[in-house]
């Protein structure tokens, strides 16, 4: 009789600090949780900078962190390109050489290999990073027995840079932890090609087209469907490119000869450099562009995309374990460390498939309850969700800005591809902000690869012209 009271007493407590728990989770989270109104304020600023961004005032642009970078690629597929066309695809750890054959009526077929990138080169110099390119490209000409021809490649350079022509354009600023010296303000187009001259495949290779990431997905789904308007890219980082017309294009310094089009890469990746939303960022986004390479730059990328969702949702979790409110305030050393805890970990938890979740708990070490793995895909969610929001509203400003409200946006990358639910928390936020407009989000198959085969076969069928 006398027992029962204390251990009344225990349960309730328990209860109740279970409860405040939780509550002090969902207050944690609640930083995370963008209104309808906040997205559509960014989308407000980030017209702005859209139309700066394009201006053919010096000062206006340079108002802008949003680059809006002409690409000079003014058309899209229309079916009649054909022949063997190589692809060079540089953006990440990997880079990858591809041999395209497009026949006549659009199908394609590819054979590629993966090299891989260390930290070493992508810190290293002009010279020894593209020499490096340029032996891979040496290896599979040899392996694929194509010494004796002469194919126009289509180089995916997955980086901001100030186009001067289809053939040509300056690094801006490296991203996505790459740093080598001499190559930022230098024409990329020329160094690749001489270092194809020194590793003797220049007669083998003719670069006719430099393309962007976003540009090649675009132009990949485009071939098999007319109604792509523009291009995204969620993987590592994450970028947008969409077909201008000339006339919203005062800074077009090109021809005026139909299309009168052209598809304008933006470089959203740096929306918001120039503080106009820093109220909507939380204590980890500032945490995680401080530690990062590059502080201060690309804070809407740093947001969103795949290179920081870990990182950011680690660092959750350690402010929750701090607080007690997570794996009983203990973790493993590994889970303390710096990015040590992968987006791809942050896809498995939002699985909610039981396999990978333990999985991803095993391999960082982690003893966790039942209560723990809920607040773990808490953290996953709310940490996804925004990004996934901020993507869209991206893409709502593109449509509101094009007035294509419906159409076709091509998107490629790791994190859209493999994430389970990030295709779902977009398309449920476009519909939120944009009720009346239909937008089909279309997965591109290899745009990096197939997309820039595809715009140095249109290059090559003009330069036939």
């Amino acid at each position: 009789m006398f027992s029962v009271i204390p251990l009344a007493r225990s349960v309730y407590d328990s209860l109740n600090k279970t409860l405040r728990g939780k509550d002090e989770v969902l207050e944690t989270l609640k930083a995370f949780d963008l209104s309808n109104e906040d997205i559509e304020e960014i989308m407000n600023l980030l017209r702005t900078d859209f139309d700066k961004g394009l201006s053919a005032d010096e000062h206006e642009r340079a108002e802008s962190p949003i680059k809006m970078l002409p690409t000079y690629v003014r058309a899209i597929p229309d079916g009649t390109e054909s022949g063997d066309f190589l692809a060079l695809d540089l953006g990440g750890t990997n880079f990858r050489v591809l041999l395209i054959s497009i026949q006549p009526g659009g199908e394609v077929k590819m054979e590629s290999d993966i090299y891989p990138l260390d930290q070493a080169l992508m810190t290293s110099d002009a010279q020894t990073l593209f020499d490096y390119i340029a032996g891979c490209i040496a290896l599979f000409v040899k392996k694929n027995q194509l010494k004796d021809k002469s194919l126009p490649l289509g180089f995916t350079f997955s980086f901001p840079v100030k186009q001067l022509s289809l053939t040509s354009g300056l690094l801006i600023r490296w991203t996505k932890g790459f740093s080598a010296t001499g190559v930022e303000n230098e024409d990329v187009i020329k160094l690749l090609q001489e270092a194809l001259v020194r590793n003797g495949v220049s007669s083998t290779v003719d670069v006719v087209a430099l393309v962007n990431d976003t540009t090649g997905t675009m132009m990949s789904c485009a071939l098999s469907n007319p109604n792509v308007s523009a291009g995204l890219i969620l993987g590592t980082g994450t970028n947008a490119c969409y077909m201008e017309s000339l006339d919203n294009v005062p800074k077009w310094d090109g021809d005026q000869n139909e299309p009168r089009q052209v598809i304008i890469n933006t470089e959203w990746g740096a929306f918001g450099d120039n503080g106009s939303w820093n109220h909507l960022r939380t204590k980890y986004d500032e945490q995680v562009d401080r530690e990062s390479i590059n502080p201060g730059m690309q804070l809407f990328e740093k947001m969103i995309s795949g290179m920081y969702l870990g990182e950011l949702a680690r660092l959750v979790c350690m402010d929750l374990v701090a607080k007690k409110l997570l794996f009983k305030g203990q973790v493993s050393e590994k889970f303390k460390t710096k990015n040590s805890f992968f987006t791809k970990f942050v896809s498995d938890i939002e699985s909610h498939e039981r396999y990978k979740i333990d999985e991803v708990l095993n391999e960082m070490k982690l003893n966790a309850s039942e209560s723990d793995i809920e607040i773990l895909q808490q953290v996953c969610a709310a940490v996804s969700k925004r990004a996934a929001r901020l993507a869209a509203g991206g893409l709502a400003t593109i449509v509101k800005k094009t007035n294509r409200h419906t159409t076709t946006i091509a998107v490629d990358g790791s994190l859209f591809k493999k994430h389970p639910r990030f295709k779902h928390y977009m398309e449920e936020t476009l519909h939120e902000i944009l009720p009346q407009a239909n937008i089909t989000l279309m997965l591109s198959e290899d745009g990096s690869g197939k997309g820039a085969a595809l715009i140095a076969a249109v290059a090559s069928k003009t330069n036939k012209a």
